[in-house]
């Protein structure tokens, strides 16, 4: 079977200049050759300490910025010119913070609109039929469409911006710390409403974590990053119940428990 996502030695670096700018230009490594893959219809969890390269990943995967090695999403390769517009169909992203995501100046109904309108999607009746369709989708009514944005609540926020990625159809999702600024009863439903999607459009995902216990929720599958680099890999229950690289023992470890009742 054809993978949705494939990364074959990934590596890229950021370009600094020593001196506060002043001196000679310096590579600083952060992706050293990752190698990962989702299959259709799969969640697939990415979870290290904040710094060691999760997001620097994601942009990675989502043509942002430049890399070595190889990603094909669907078997087309990610990051040529060509196959940029193609690329925009398939693979969508949801971020950390959905107020910076959304524009204020307009309201859900055309921000919802705006990749069908880029697009040249269907004509204006038809899109605003799908504007109303994924809105039902991510559990809000209809009505949301005529809303701004600071008349939403973060939750709300952020099921418009996942509305926003599922407008194109894509296959594969890349969330990115979707849940971290959110309180926990919602975040909650927005893991939720993940499954849910997956559940009910196929949709493949990879999510972008600190927390592993999130990532076991949600997850069938999660590679461990410390320094640029996967240092373990596997099915979820493995990894959570029985870790063989120190790094994840350790994260683990960190998770803190709740505490018992009272005796």
């Amino acid at each position: 079977m054809e993978k949705l996502l494939s990364m074959r030695q990934v590596s890229c670096g950021y370009v600094t200049r020593s001196l506060g700018g002043l001196g000679r230009r310096v590579e600083k490594p952060v992706l050293r050759g990752i190698d990962l893959e989702i299959a259709p219809g799969e969640i697939v969890g990415l979870v290290g300490e904040s710094g060691c390269g999760k997001t620097t990943l994601g942009k990675c995967a989502l043509g942002l910025i430049d890399y070595s090695g190889e990603i094909l999403i669907g078997g087309l390769r990610q990051g040529t010119g060509a196959n940029r517009k193609e690329m925009a169909r398939r693979v969508q992203a949801v971020f950390q913070d959905p107020s910076a995501s959304l524009n204020p100046a307009w309201k859900a109904g055309w921000i919802l609109e705006e990749p069908l309108r880029i697009g040249k999607a269907g004509s204006g009746a038809e899109r605003r039929r799908r504007v109303d369709e994924i809105l039902e989708l991510v559990g809000l009514d209809p009505s949301y469409k005529n809303r701004r944005v600071h008349e939403l609540s973060v939750g709300q926020k952020q099921r418009i911006c996942i509305g926003c990625a599922l407008m194109p159809k894509p296959r594969l999702i890349i969330a990115d710390e979707a849940v971290s600024s959110l309180d926990v009863s919602v975040g909650a439903q927005i893991l939720n409403l993940f499954r849910e999607l997956n559940r009910s459009l196929g949709l493949g995902m990879l999510f972008i974590s600190h927390n592993l216990s999130l990532v076991y929720y949600l997850c069938s599958r999660i590679a461990v990053m410390k320094d640029g680099r996967i240092v373990e890999q596997g099915a979820a229950e493995e990894i959570y119940g029985s870790p063989r690289a120190a790094y994840t023992k350790a994260l683990l470890e960190s998770v803190p428990e709740a505490p018992g009742p009272p005796r």
